[in-house]
C-alpha cells in the first residue's frame, strides 16, 4: 500500500538537508564573491583594464616554467589595485593551481579558465562556473587513429597523466609542464577520467600537420583540432577557445572585451588577443600573432608581461 506520510517524510528530510547545504556551503561561497566583487568594483574605477588575461608558457612563465620576482609583484600590485588575474592555459587545472596559488588568486579573486576555455574556475571560491567536455563518440575514434598511426595520446585523471606511451619525450614535457607524474596504463580509454575536457595528441611537427588535418576533416563537425605547439595537438570540445569562454566570464563579472588586456605568444592565443581591448603578444611569439596584437612587449625571459601592465594599468 502506498504510504504518503512515509514519503512526504522522506521528501521533508531532503529538502531540510538542501537548505543545511545552501546554509554550509553555497552561501558562504556566494558571499565571499559578492564580498570580493565589491572590493574590486571599488578599486577598478581608475584601472584602464579591469581584467588581465593571461597565457602561461610563453608568457608569464620564463623558460623554466615559473615566473620571475619581478612579473609576479607587479601582477600582485595590480590586482590590489582591483584587477581580476585570469590564467588561460591548455593546460589542465591541476597544472594551473601552483601559479594561481602563487599569485595569491583566492584571496584576490581571480579566475582559472583551463583547458584552452573548455572549463573555468572561480579561484576565489574553488567552484566550477563552467565546463564542456568532448563528445564521447569522438573518443574511440581519436584513440584508434593515435594506435594507427604510433602517436602518443594521454589524458588526465586527478594530479595524474594516463598514457600508453609513457616513455614518449613529449608526453615527458607536458608532464614537465603541468609538474604532474606520468602513469602508463595498458588501455588509454579504461583510464581517462569521467567526461574529460581534453586529449591531448604528440609527435614530430611533421606529423602533428598531418594529424591535424586528417582529424579534423573525420571529426571536425563533432570537436575542435589545432596545435597549440609544433608537437601538441590538442583535441577539444567543439566551439572551445579561449575568447569563447572569455566571453563567457566577463558577462559573469559584468565587464566587456574593451575592459580587458590579454598576453599571448602562441595561435591558440589569437582568439583572445583579438577580441581583447588591447592584445599584447610576447617578442617570443609566433610573427603571425606579433602581427596580429595590438602591442608587442619584451619577452617572457625579460618581465615582458609586467612590463606592459605598468605601462597600460598606469601601475
Amino acid at each position: 500500500m502506498f504510504d504518503r506520510s512515509s514519503l512526504i517524510c522522506e521528501t521533508s528530510i531532503k529538502i531540510n538537508e538542501f537548505i543545511l547545504y545552501c546554509l554550509r556551503f553555497a552561501l558562504p561561497l556566494q558571499a565571499k564573491r559578492q564580498d570580493m566583487d565589491k572590493q574590486q568594483n571599488r578599486n577598478q574605477a581608475h584601472l584602464p583594464y579591469c581584467i588581465i588575461a593571461l597565457d602561461l608558457d610563453g608568457t608569464l612563465t620564463n623558460h623554466d616554467k615559473v615566473i620571475t620576482p619581478k612579473t609576479r609583484e607587479v601582477l600582485l600590485k595590480a590586482q590590489h589595485e582591483g584587477a581580476i588575474v585570469v590564467l588561460a592555459s591548455g593546460r589542465p587545472t591541476y597544472g594551473i593551481v601552483p601559479l594561481a596559488n602563487e599569485l595569491k588568486l583566492d584571496t584576490h579573486g581571480g579566475f582559472i579558465l583551463a583547458y584552452n576555455g573548455g572549463k573555468i574556475v572561480d579561484w576565489g571560491t574553488q567552484q566550477e562556473c563552467f565546463a564542456q567536455h568532448l563528445p564521447p563518440s569522438a573518443i574511440p575514434v581519436i584513440y584508434e587513429y593515435a594506435k594507427r598511426k604510433g602517436h602518443a595520446l594521454l589524458g588526465y585523471a586527478g594530479n595524474e597523466i594516463v598514457t600508453e606511451m609513457p616513455d614518449d619525450p613529449y608526453v615527458k614535457e607536458e608532464s614537465r609542464i603541468n609538474k604532474m607524474n606520468i602513469r602508463r596504463v595498458d588501455n588509454l580509454l579504461m583510464h581517462l577520467e569521467p567526461n574529460p575536457t581534453k586529449l591531448l595528441m604528440t609527435g614530430e611537427p611533421t606529423t602533428m600537420i598531418v594529424a591535424e588535418e586528417e582529424l579534423a576533416e573525420q571529426l571536425g563537425d563533432k570537436m575542435d583540432v589545432f596545435r597549440s605547439a609544433p608537437f601538441f595537438l590538442e583535441l577539444v570540445p567543439k566551439g572551445i577557445d579561449k575568447a569563447q569562454s572569455l566571453l563567457r566570464l566577463l558577462a559573469k563579472v559584468n565587464l566587456t572585451p574593451a575592459d580587458m588586456i590579454a598576453f599571448g605568444d602562441g595561435y591558440n592565443d589569437l582568439s583572445m588577443l583579438r577580441l581583447a581591448g588591447m592584445g599584447v603578444a610576447m617578442a617570443n611569439a609566433a610573427p603571425e600573432v606579433r602581427a596580429d596584437a595590438d602591442y608587442v612587449t619584451l619577452s617572457n625571459e625579460e618581465d615582458g608581461v609586467a612590463v606592459a601592465i605598468e605601462r597600460f594599468l598606469n601601475i
